[in-house]
């Protein structure tokens, strides 16, 4: 018999702790699948519900610059997550995997997707505070259409009419906002033109999330805190002498690899498709939080430039409701035959 990977262990572990709950019958009468489904689904919810909560994070710890909070929030959750994976008895399993890796080839290769993931992270925490939160909410939104670029020109992948239809809408509205400003923001590009980058090296070398983000945390930590003692020196006597920001950070270390934790559990329950809808949620409430508790600038004129884009977000959610329901008839047929 095979020993059961760390991904089913974690999910069963959480299935245990979830059924002692006094919980609706949706739950308890359901099947596994159901309850998995159902559980998967709570979890993509609750990470994006805290990665909005990340976005608004840095407007809490003025006077820290946006960079400041970036550097601070690099340190923090280094140290959650080295807290988390020693408590948790997987940080052997990781370091494994990078032991594995023998050659300065094979190490340039991993390494190589780490400055992306660091110019992400510090836009997420600068972009809020300096005006650039509706441009980089848009980014996000942009993100998984970029990706479906990307599948079909990289890996061949064929488009369906409405993968077609909701890339068109975007070209569309992302060329209206250029001829409306003469002009499309720096932040909007960085995001969906590098972070689609980043997921795929990541997959062509095989490495987890979770992985790959103890390996980028851990080589900028020396960094970070070289930019503490040298280069924002105030930065971190005001920390050191107030115990609001030390428990602050501390939150925001935690928050954030809870929500790369329940990000990546989601990933994992959920069927791809789902998964993908779900991710939709996280650029939504970036946008109404930068323009309601951030006061991002929002001009009527970009309606018409952003709804072009959201049409092809919806062109995109309907082609996986179709899959979806495509998949669930093939479920349906097979059953049959089976018992036939």
């Amino acid at each position: 018999m095979s020993n059961p990977t760390p991904s089913n262990v974690s999910t069963n572990m959480l299935a245990a702790t979830v059924s002692r709950l006094p919980l609706p019958a949706v739950w308890t009468a359901g099947s596994k699948q159901q309850r998995t489904l159902i559980m998967g689904v709570a979890l993509a919810i609750l990470s994006n519900l805290l990665f909005g909560v990340l976005y608004a994070y840095s407007s809490f710890l003025a006077p820290l610059s946006g960079t400041q909070v970036f550097i601070w929030r690099m340190l923090a959750m280094w140290a959650a997550l080295i807290g988390y994976l020693l408590i948790s008895g997987r940080l052997g399993l990781h370091l494994d995997k990078l032991k594995a890796l023998r050659t300065v080839k094979q190490w340039v290769w991993l390494l190589l997707p780490t400055p992306i993931f660091l110019s992400q992270f510090w836009l997420f925490m600068w972009a809020p505070v300096n005006g650039q939160g509706v441009q980089t909410a848009m980014g996000y939104f942009l993100f998984p259409l970029m990706m479906v670029v990307f599948g079909c020109v990289l890996f061949g992948e064929k488009l369906s009419r409405l993968q077609w239809l909701a890339v068109g809408f975007a070209a569309l509205g992302v060329g209206s906002e250029i001829v409306r400003t003469q002009s499309v923001s720096w932040a909007t590009l960085w995001v969906c033109g590098t972070y689609p980058v980043y997921y795929i090296l990541r997959r062509l070398q095989g490495i987890g999330a979770i992985t790959g983000l103890l390996v980028d945390l851990t080589i900028f930590a020396p960094f970070a805190v070289a930019y503490l003692l040298f280069i924002a020196p105030s930065s971190l006597g005001l920390v050191g002498s107030s115990s609001f920001f030390i428990m602050m950070l501390v939150g925001l270390g935690m928050l954030s690899v809870l929500a790369m934790k329940t990000n990546v559990d989601a990933s994992q329950m959920l069927p791809v498709n789902v998964y993908g809808m779900m991710s939709y949620i996280e650029p939504a409430l970036l946008f109404i939080l930068a323009i309601t508790v951030l006061g991002n600038p929002f001009e009527s004129a970009m309606i018409y430039s952003y709804g072009l884009i959201w049409l092809g977000i919806a062109c995109l959610i309907a082609h996986g409701i179709r899959q979806l329901r495509r998949a669930h008839k093939e479920s349906k047929v097979s059953k049959i035959a089976q018992t036939v």
